[in-house]
């Protein structure tokens, strides 16, 4: 056999099929076109100018690699759709004569035809495009912007290097199959129906039980470190359940059609469903597949729009005023120090033409420990065992004196020793009581809603808990000489001051420069200040732009390519069942089935499982909002209505994307099963 033979039977193949090569060749220069653009966003240097880029380079260089591995899972998916396909072809060559070993030249050859097509359109849109996506991405995160082309040569090489594995590992996965398959098998590959799984009411009910604990987990989680270690685990089992449901369940739900003699015995809806049933496992594993990729999409899209269209807020929660002071010491801080402190910052505000206002100022001391039955153990050593509750009832406790806490609210409380007013950031405790071991047991007076949250609170992770007290230094009676495995004490006295200016943004960044010389010029030997923190509210600014900004896009970028995906899937699942349906659908137009009908039939299918994916979806979405709410809490956005909008948008918006979708593939499904059958398959 001449070697020019094989490069024009693979050729010729790819032409005769373009119905199902088409989609998959796009596919991969999609993939392609995503990566390299991920993989110059991270590697270039265009975000030296971004405040923050070094934290925007590693957010797009771990989009690339999410790219690079959901490529490789998606791309051996699509093209189980494909050998699917082809495998009558394959059994026709093998009868033919053609060996195995001949089948797999013709398969290198397509896969090489593949591989060159999809690589090299793939980097060129991607360089084409790279620059667009440069300047969005700038433009979100407020950078400078450049309008020089340049190309990455890394990312060029390591496209060649990931996407050149991915298909090796295709090729030799397709030779595998027809490897070890009979021509005979090839040959009724594309017409053996599958058989319902055995054991799919138990399935079904372990899936349900799941999904049930994963949305229990979702909607009962009050902390956002719990959140932060339950959401994975969660995701596993929302993921396995679906599956689950999907496969076993849906055979259940189309026996009861079939039992429903009313429902079932109707030309549109008789057909639909006897064909559901033929291949209803493999119908399951590809609409649980379309629900998860729209779960993943609306989680994504609805989150990173949040938090993109919500960081004002979160940069109020973090920095209160436009200048942020935060002093902490190992003593208590006496009177003379905060005056001292203040008369230098104030000074170094005057200089430069500006005076404090709106000021919120206090002292507070801070400790952590953990709360077990409205008890505090402070002492890592006192705990038994370490189990869940050690990482997610974990608190930073801080504790203010009343008088200065009436001073911040204008209130006039007043407590006595052994009471506390409490306020919980981040987290949830409504005892009426609260015990130190070692120290104090508090009464619980009031339950405040809403209090200045400091620096310091704002940017741990760990949830809050304010106590405001009568005096610190008898509040913590018996605990305040406690110190850690180092040595070091682990109660830390902190002075807060806070204040605007009025001034404009490059003012406001020369006085912060201004009190952080002055603090650490004049202050830190005399007064043995521990530690010294002063933010600017617009220097950080930007900072929040680069960090929301990457994500917002990093977020848009792989919603992208999860959408491909599921429209890729609902094509060859309409194509594929197409051609399974077409020779049934010729049969029964010839016992007088209009195409009338057979478009009533697609629809009736339509309505009783395309759209399950999309129901489904949304559901997760619903009962995730909690712990996704949760979530974001550690960005500093604590906007329920703003999120609430964004997942309702989300999902309203893909719901008439997924709608178009259908109906275009819908229409392939009819072409084929309705018209006669192509002269070229």
């Amino acid at each position: 056999m001449r070697f020019g033979l094989y490069p024009k039977l693979a050729l010729n193949s790819i032409r005769k099929n373009k119905r199902i090569f088409l989609p998959f060749i796009f596919t991969c220069t999609g993939m392609v076109m995503m990566y390299y653009i991920m993989s110059y966003l991270a590697a270039g240097n265009i975000l030296d100018s971004v405040y923050g880029g070094d934290i925007m380079a590693d957010v797009f260089l771990l989009g690339s690699r999410v790219i690079a591995f959901f490529s490789a899972i998606f791309l051996f998916y699509t093209n189980s759709f494909l050998i699917r396909q082809r495998k009558k072809e394959f059994g026709l060559y093998n009868i033919l004569g053609m060996g195995k070993r001949n089948i797999a030249v013709i398969l290198f050859w397509e896969m090489l035809f593949i591989a060159v097509i999809s690589i090299s359109a793939g980097l060129f849109i991607g360089i084409a495009l790279s620059k667009f996506a440069e300047l969005g991405m700038l433009n979100i995160a407020h950078g400078e912007i450049t309008y020089a082309l340049s190309i990455s040569v890394k990312s060029v090489v390591q496209c060649l290097i990931v996407f050149g594995i991915i298909f090796i590992l295709l090729l030799l996965n397709a030779i595998r199959q027809v490897r070890f398959s009979s021509a005979v098998s090839l040959l009724k590959s594309a017409n053996v129906g599958e058989k319902p799984p055995k054991g799919n009411i138990l399935l079904g009910i372990v899936g349900v039980l799941m999904l049930a604990g994963a949305y229990y987990i979702a909607v009962t989680i009050t902390n956002p470190v719990a959140a932060l270690v339950l959401f994975f685990i969660a995701v596993i089992m929302v993921i396995a359940a679906t599956y689950l449901i999907m496969i076993s369940g849906s055979v259940v739900f189309c026996r009861l059609l079939q039992k429903n003699k009313s429902y079932y015995y109707k030309p549109n809806h008789f057909v639909s469903v006897s064909s559901m049933v033929y291949r209803m496992k493999r119908n399951g594993a590809g609409l649980a597949s379309i629900c998860i990729l729209a779960t993943m999409v609306l989680v994504m899209i609805s989150s990173t729009t949040c938090l993109y269209f919500g960081e004002q807020y979160s940069i109020d929660m973090r920095y209160p005023r436009d200048i942020n002071t935060s002093f902490r010491f190992n003593n208590s801080i006496s009177e003379e120090t905060v005056n001292a402190i203040t008369d230098a910052v104030d000074n170094a505000v005057k200089e430069n033409g500006a005076v404090p206002q709106n000021i919120i100022k206090y002292t507070q001391a801070s400790i952590s420990g953990l709360i077990r039955n409205n008890e505090v153990i402070l002492d890592v050593r006192d705990l038994n065992s370490l189990s869940l509750d050690t990482y997610t009832n974990v608190y930073q406790f801080y504790f203010i004196p009343v008088a200065e806490y009436n001073a911040l609210s204008g209130e006039n409380e007043v407590l006595s020793d052994n009471e506390a007013i409490i306020y919980p950031f981040r987290g949830n405790f409504d005892g009426e009581t609260l015990s130190f071991r070692g120290g104090k047991t508090f009464k619980i007076t009031k339950h405040l809603k809403e209090f200045t949250v400091s620096m310091d609170s704002a940017m741990m992770v760990l949830p809050s808990l304010l106590m405001v007290v009568s005096d610190i230094d008898e509040a913590l009676e018996g605990i305040d000489t406690l110190a850690d495995y180092n040595g070091d004490r682990m109660v830390q006295y902190q002075f807060e001051y806070y204040f605007d200016t009025g001034l404009d943004k490059e003012t406001q960044i020369n006085i912060n420069n201004a009190v952080i010389k002055a603090v650490r010029g004049e202050l830190y030997g005399q007064y043995y200040i521990r530690y010294f923190s002063s933010g600017s509210r617009e220097q950080e600014r930007e900072g929040f732009y680069s960090m929301y900004g990457s994500l917002f896009y990093l977020g848009i970028m792989l919603s992208v390519v999860f959408i491909i995906a599921a429209v890729l899937i609902i094509y060859y699942k309409q194509v594929s069942e197409g051609y399974e349906d077409q020779s049934r659908f010729e049969i029964m137009q010839k016992v007088g089935m209009t195409k009338r009908s057979i478009r009533k039939t697609i629809n009736s299918q339509l309505l009783t499982v395309f759209f399950l994916p999309l129901i489904f979806a949304a559901m997760h979405i619903a009962f995730a909002f909690p712990i996704l709410q949760k979530l974001l809490l550690l960005f500093n956005l604590d906007n329920v209505a703003l999120f609430a909008f964004t997942t309702v948008l989300s999902v309203a918006a893909f719901g008439i994307f997924y709608a178009i979708v259908y109906k275009l593939t819908s229409n392939v499904y009819y072409k084929i099963v309705s018209g006669a059958r192509e002269t070229n398959r």
